[in-house]
């Protein structure tokens, strides 16, 4: 079993207090790695040093700031087996999709926003008088950034890229689960040129490293990805500051397929939608919204996808669905699985578990009879758990979609394209697919409505998040 320490001004230091605390393989369930627990001190000396560095950075040439990011982008696809086989051990997802998506993801990222350092400007704006009235768009300070354990190293560089390429520093808290290529980011961006303190690692658990963050008076803002409930603590958490907040909260994204769609492909995507990851993905398709029409030839195609999805060893190329996180968080969507049976919904496919204790494997579970009201139907489960909810008619559809307190995401799939466009416009989500599902690109803004958080991340759109803008009146007489 490997030992990390944090990662504070370029090197690794171990937790003032010394403690430590164990990782397990999601796949054997046996322990992976020894992690440093940090505390409200190690907040203290993280912060102090990325506000050091904040100085500096800040000040640096936009030119030259572009050019280290770039340089990350460049080292992390260098490195791409290496993270891929990390964040597969860590995490438990397949290293296919590890290799193709979440490594080549996270390049994309810095290599993006290694563009926009060069580009962000103010503007100069008519007023009455003889005066020059000007903006300056300039960076926050510390970013404090807290990410969830389903995409770490993707999620990590989402924060980073666009807070760096603006001048801005980060302490960033990976989740307890799996911190490993956080900390290997940190590693790859020191050799980029990243300075000393510009990005710090705290590895530890959300109620000391996190409440700390979030509590600190020398951080500027927070930048949260993870579950609702925790979000609500974190925003009573900041108002002691008053400082800014980014929060990507939970999902129950529904995914609707009209009679008109391509219903072949529509169902075969839904099988993807629902079971990527594990279901472990915040804009997963978990309710699929069926026209009646085609209900019955949906439900047949997507619960014998779900049946060929054999979980298996993460680390090998075939493997489609890995194990879960960790036993507490099985137990929990087996829990989930249960609650649907009692509610009396029909389980379509999905033996609870596969055969043996090892590992924190669930089989990819479809079910039918579905009311909106069932359990399963309204909280976010984050696993590979799908409701099949037949609709009416186009008003129906938006009413079921909108059912919920969430509005992260949503998929519409029909060939009317004038449908497409009305229904995208009254669903109350933060983004809305039509004919596709689960697409996303560093150019393009991410976020959520209504109990899925505010703020948005990727895009032109993050750079207001991590930015702010000051005023300058000059006399001209």
């Amino acid at each position: 079993m490997d030992s990390y320490k944090l990662w504070i001004d370029n090197r690794d230091v171990d937790a003032l207090g010394g403690e430590t605390f164990a990782t397990m393989n999601p796949a054997t369930g046996v322990p992976l790695a020894t992690l440093p627990r940090a505390k409200r001190e190690d907040v203290d000396v993280a912060v102090a040093s990325a506000n050091k560095a904040f100085a500096t950075w800040s000040r640096m040439d936009p030119n030259e700031r572009a050019r280290i990011l770039w340089k990350v982008g460049e080292l992390v696809m260098s490195k791409l087996e290496e993270l891929a086989r990390l964040e597969a051990l860590d995490t438990g997802k397949p290293i296919a999709n590890a290799r193709l998506i979440d490594v080549p993801r996270t390049a994309d990222t810095f290599f993006y926003f290694s563009g926009w350092a060069t580009k962000l400007h103010g503007e100069t704006i008519p007023v009455r008088g003889p005066m020059l009235n000007y903006t300056l768009r300039e960076p926050l300070g510390v970013i404090g950034a807290i990410i969830p354990w389903n995409f770490p190293l993707l999620l990590a560089a989402r924060k980073i890229a666009p807070a760096l390429a603006v001048g801005n520093t980060v302490v960033i808290k990976p989740p307890e689960e799996a911190s490993l290529t956080t900390l290997a980011l940190a590693r790859i961006m020191a050799e980029a040129g990243v300075p000393e303190g510009v990005v710090n690692v705290l590895t530890g658990y959300g109620e000391e490293v996190g409440a700390a963050l979030v509590e600190h008076p020398g951080v500027a803002k927070i930048s949260f990805t993870g579950g609702t409930e925790t979000g609500k603590i974190i925003m009573r958490a900041a108002a002691g500051t008053l400082k800014r907040l980014s929060l990507e909260l939970g999902g129950k994204s529904p995914n609707i397929v009209f009679a008109d769609a391509d219903v072949a492909a529509a169902a075969s995507a839904a099988v993807t939608a629902a079971f990527y990851n594990q279901g472990e993905l915040c804009t997963a398709g978990s309710r699929l919204l069926v026209d009646r029409a085609v209900h019955d030839q949906v439900l047949e195609t997507v619960a014998r996808g779900a049946r060929a999805l054999v979980p298996g060893d993460p680390l090998d190329a075939k493997t489609q669905m890995g194990p879960l996180i960790s036993a507490e968080h099985r137990d929990k969507v087996l829990g989930f699985v249960k609650a649907g049976e009692s509610e009396g919904a029909k389980r379509e496919a999905g033996d609870p578990r596969p055969g043996g204790d090892a590992g924190y494997f669930v089989n990819p579970t479809v079910f039918s009879g579905v009311a909106e009201k069932m359990t399963i139907a309204r909280e976010e489960i984050f696993g590979p758990v799908l409701s099949v909810i037949p609709f009416d008619s186009l008003e129906d559809a938006a009413r079921i979609a909108s059912a919920t307190e969430f509005g992260l995401a949503a998929g519409v799939w029909t060939r009317d394209i004038g449908k497409a466009h009305m229904l995208a416009a009254r669903l109350r989500a933060g983004t809305v697919w039509i004919n596709t599902y689960n697409r996303f690109d560093a150019a393009s803004p991410y976020g959520g409505y209504k109990q899925s958080g505010f703020g948005r991340e990727n895009g032109r759109a993050v750079l207001d998040e991590l930015t702010q803008l000051k005023s300058v009146w000059v006399a001209l007489t």
